[in-house]
């Protein structure tokens, strides 16, 4: 542990720069989900395939890899840090748990566009787009600020 601790400020810095990767692929996937679906309804078969392969390179590449970094270095950072008793990290982690399972639901519907299967509207789909932002605002202010 006293390894990890000297180098906490690198970890953290770790951590944030993964949680920027995540973000920005949370941000992107449900756009490309949109684009997706749209593809399917007017008929454009060909666009609908290119927007599979894409988010299976967004997810594969980008998305699940920050994923599990996030996680692996803030539960280092926790550990490191001595934080498992403090309530903003509990806030934080339900949080954090709120993306993850957003994540999973967005690769689902990739995977369930992908077979053709569309469960949403546009507007929706649109709607749920805020998630990740609404998420991540309410993170960075637990993580900095640690109101409680």
């Amino acid at each position: 542990m006293n390894v990890l601790a000297g180098a906490y400020l690198w970890i953290v810095a770790a951590h944030v720069i993964f949680v920027i990767f995540w973000m920005a692929g949370l941000f992107m996937l449900p756009r490309y989900l949109v684009y997706h679906q749209e593809a399917l309804v007017a008929g454009r078969d060909d666009d609908a395939a290119r927007w599979v392969e894409r988010e299976g390179k967004l997810r594969s590449i980008i998305l699940t890899p920050a994923m599990i970094l996030v996680w692996l270095l803030g539960l280092t950072l926790a550990t490191v840090g001595q934080h498992w008793a403090e309530g903003w990290l509990h806030a934080k982690l339900a949080f954090v748990l709120l993306l993850s399972g957003y994540h999973g639901w967005a690769v689902g519907y990739a995977k369930r566009l992908a077979r053709g299967e569309m469960r949403l509207d546009g507007r929706r789909l649109r709607l749920i787009n805020e998630v990740p932002a609404l998420a991540g605002a309410v993170i960075v202010v637990l993580a900095f600020v640690k109101p409680f």
